[in-house]
């Protein structure tokens, strides 16, 4: 490895705090903090959840979060730091978990973004997710979700 190289792993608990902060910062600003470390930790120790961190060297750059069941999963959270965006980041890690969910013979993946995240929406659409419905106050203070679906195979 060289310096200043990304790398993707599982998370850790001890990355918790990090990435709860993470999320409080950029995907709940202005919302209740609900993904606080401790909820981050919990997750983080799901059998049925995988959290990947991205790292250079120490620090997180960003991190993923997503739910299996049996033949959907559910992208809990993504998140990249807004100086290490579009370095293709967000990308790997979602790659990494689509792989994971081809795997486990996921058929569908879905998720909630702020409706107000046009960077966010242009990004799954790149990706090949669809917009499904627009949920009035989804986040409370008023802040809609929009929901989004990807289909994996043949299914």
């Amino acid at each position: 490895k060289h310096p200043g190289a990304v790398t993707l792993r599982p998370a850790r608990p001890q990355d918790a705090r990090a990435m709860a902060e993470m999320s409080r910062d950029q995907i709940e600003a202005g919302l209740d903090w609900r993904y606080t470390p401790s909820r981050i930790a919990a997750l983080i120790g799901e059998h049925d959840t995988m959290a990947l961190v991205a790292g250079a060297g120490p620090h997180i750059l960003g991190f993923a979060v997503m739910h299996f069941g049996d033949d959907e999963a559910h992208l809990v959270l993504l998140c990249v730091r807004p100086a290490q965006r579009r370095r293709g980041i967000g990308r790997g890690l979602l790659d990494w978990l689509l792989e994971s969910a081809r795997v486990a013979g996921i058929r569908t993946i879905g998720l909630e973004l702020r409706a107000d995240n046009a960077a966010a929406l242009a990004f799954y659409r790149r990706l090949g997710f669809v917009q499904g419905q627009a949920v009035a106050g989804y986040y409370g203070a008023g802040i809609a979700a929009q929901r989004m679906m990807l289909r994996l195979g043949a299914g």
